[in-house]
């Protein structure tokens, strides 16, 4: 990592999981900000543009693991992160395995569990970092990471996360993080659920949906992500920043998150109901075309 030359684990970061939303512009700014990256994806063709930024194209996760410092995984679910991690040649597999492995992929309670257990097992250090954010400030190194670990790669991770976020929020150890990112999903996914709910009962009413939004402008019942969702839902402009299918996955994680410890969501769990609706037949749109499934007829 020669933007961090003397600080945490030396060697390139190999970045798996290096073609989606989120995983290519994560390790295009790491490559931007001097670091050495080593990138893998399922499907090859979707990194390539990252060779332009110098970005080191791998066949294999323990390719780009291989002599690596860090490992940082950046994947759909934890099916995909544990067999790029341990599957047949996965990163921990690697002849010269990593020192760290950072996993910022939202996965869950019983995923992240998972994950820790294996780096315990094979010797590695773990940290627990999924992000606030979508491809706009991915794109922009603006994102906000949830990170969670031991208190001794604090320091030497601080130009990684550096280069791909705004702000990193410390939580306590691994595990925290990923319980935080779930808490915050779930405020994100009633609120878009509700404004696409609230959007179709005024157009359903007789009502232009604008009126909702000056009606609220400007006021504390007002935010920012509301405007933002509600203008993609009444213009029908879906172009993912974050997908439908995806939305219903992180809520399915509540869920789960929410049923091992006890607690009843009946709220979450219409919201993941409406969301597997929504993305059995809109799934590959933004996850604001959820308001699609309440939309009156036309």
């Amino acid at each position: 990592m020669s933007a961090a030359a003397g600080v945490g684990p030396s060697g390139p970061v190999a970045v798996l999981g290096a073609g989606g939303i989120m995983g290519l512009p994560i390790a295009r700014n790491l490559a931007r900000a001097g670091f050495e990256v080593r990138a893998w994806n399922r499907s090859p063709a979707k990194a390539k543009q990252l060779a332009a930024d110098g970005v080191i194209l791998a066949d294999t996760p323990a390719e780009a693991a291989d002599g690596a410092g860090v490992v940082l995984t950046m994947l759909a679910d934890a099916d995909a992160v544990l067999a790029a991690a341990d599957g047949e040649h996965g990163a921990l597999s690697a002849p010269d395995m990593p020192r760290v492995w950072v996993q910022m992929s939202t996965i869950g309670e019983a995923g992240t569990d998972s994950c820790a257990d294996l780096a315990r097992r094979r010797g590695i250090g773990f940290v627990d970092a999924p992000v606030l954010g979508t491809r706009q400030p991915a794109d922009e190194g603006k994102l906000v990471v949830l990170a969670s670990g031991p208190a001794e790669l604090r320091e030497p991770l601080r130009p990684l996360f550096d280069a791909v976020g705004q702000r990193t929020l410390w939580v306590g150890e691994a595990g925290a993080g990923s319980r935080l990112k779930l808490v915050t999903n779930t405020w994100v996914l009633l609120v878009v659920e509700g404004a696409a709910e609230a959007i179709a009962l005024a157009e359903g009413l007789g009502l232009d949906p604008a009126l909702l939004f000056e009606a609220v402008r400007g006021g504390t019942l007002d935010l920012p992500y509301l405007q933002i969702k509600g203008k993609a839902m009444t213009e029908r402009n879906f172009e993912p920043s974050f997908s439908l299918t995806m939305a219903a996955k992180d809520a399915g994680l509540v869920a789960d998150a929410a049923a091992r410890n006890g607690l009843e969501l009946p709220v979450v769990d219409a919201v993941r109901q409406r969301l597997e609706q929504g993305a059995r037949e809109h799934g590959g749109k933004d996850f604001s075309a959820t308001y699609l499934t309440s939309a009156p007829a036309r």
